[in-house]
This record gives C-alpha cells, sequence and structure tokens, in this order.
C-alpha cells in the first residue's frame, strides 16, 4: 500500500510538472521588428522660374533709299499676324506709278527672282544680316545670285496683282527666317521722318 501511494504521488507531480515543461519547450516568442526611424523629408522646393521669352534681336537700320520714290505714301502700314496663320499685313504698301524703278534697299545677294502665284517677286538677303526683303509685283531685271548694292534696281513695278485697289502699289517685306519683320524699321529716322507720312485710303475696284 505505502508503494502504491508513492507511485500515485510521483505521477501527481509529474502531472503538475508538465504544463511549466511544455512551456520550458516551446520556441521563444518572436520579437517584433523595431520600425525604422523615419528620416526627416527634405525641404520643399519651390520650382526655378521660368526664363522670360527670347526678345526678338532688334532690326538694324541699314536702309539707304526707298524701295521705290524719294517718300512714297504709305497705303497700308504693317500688321503683324496674332499667329502664323492668322490674318494681318506682313509688310507696307508703298503707292508708285506702274513701272517705277524698284530698287533694293540695302546691300545683298538676290535669293529669289521669279513669279509666285502670277506676281513677280524679288527677295534680296541683306549683307551682314540674317534678314531679306522682298518687293511685289515686280518684273524682275536681276536673276538669283546676283550681288546688288544699295539703291541698286532690281525689276519695275507691275501693274497686275496690285492689291491695293485703284492704285498701284508696290508691297514691301522683310523676314528673319520665317518671321515677318516691319520693313520701316530698316530705314533711319533721317530717312523715316523726311516729310509728313501720308496714309492713304485704298480705293476698291
Amino acid at each position: 500500500m505505502r508503494r502504491v501511494t508513492r507511485t500515485a504521488w510521483t505521477c501527481l507531480l509529474f502531472l503538475a510538472a508538465l504544463p511549466a515543461l511544455a512551456v520550458a519547450l516551446l520556441p521563444p516568442p518572436a520579437r517584433a521588428a523595431t520600425p525604422a526611424p523615419l528620416l526627416p523629408s527634405p525641404p520643399a522646393t519651390t520650382p526655378a522660374p521660368s526664363p522670360p521669352p527670347a526678345r526678338e534681336a532688334p532690326v538694324p537700320a541699314v536702309a539707304r533709299g526707298w524701295p521705290v520714290g524719294v517718300r512714297p505714301p504709305v497705303l497700308r502700314g504693317w500688321e503683324p499676324p496674332a499667329t502664323v496663320y492668322g490674318p494681318g499685313h506682313r509688310g507696307v504698301d508703298l503707292a508708285a506709278p506702274p513701272g517705277s524703278a524698284v530698287r533694293v534697299v540695302a546691300p545683298g545677294r538676290v535669293s529669289f527672282a521669279g513669279r509666285v502665284g502670277g506676281r513677280g517677286v524679288v527677295s534680296v538677303t541683306l549683307t551682314g544680316t540674317d534678314l531679306r526683303t522682298t518687293y511685289e509685283p515686280v518684273t524682275p531685271s536681276v536673276k538669283e545670285g546676283d550681288a546688288v548694292g544699295a539703291g541698286e534696281v532690281v525689276g519695275t513695278l507691275e501693274d497686275t496683282g496690285s492689291h491695293c485697289g485703284r492704285t498701284t502699289c508696290l508691297h514691301w517685306g522683310l523676314l528673319r527666317g520665317e518671321t515677318y519683320l516691319n520693313p520701316l524699321t530698316l530705314l533711319p529716322p533721317w530717312l523715316l521722318n523726311t516729310g509728313p507720312s501720308r496714309l492713304l485710303p485704298v480705293l476698291s475696284k
């Protein structure tokens, strides 16, 4: 009876120790990962302001005379279009009688002499510049590639193809690349301001 009691007691002790033994045999609990320290956000930077648009290079006053006459009346002035293909007047119209001599206003080289849309056109690239002048409607007396001096005749004013109504006129243009500019800016003050400027009405046919 004493042996049975000791065995039972030993079993009881073993059963009592089982929970602690089970806990001891369990793997250690996983440690929560330590969050990485937050780095300070870089300070917000203000975007650099856009550079101002490039200004159009000024037109040098290299003209030595008017393309027709001494001080021809300006029938219509330069009216730059708002867009590339928008309405406007890409040059100035100078009144002159048919057959008037058309002269290049500054030295250069003829870059075109021929007909465009039934109208005679002469274009001259001005020496030492990135500019070219155009004259129409003109019967050319020069050919492409000719060197011309200031005041040299490049053709005669045609009576046909004028868009100035009953008055014959020379359409004088100025370009830098594909951009139209005011040809009157080629004239120095002593030419531009000689005598009163007259802007005449255009009479429809």
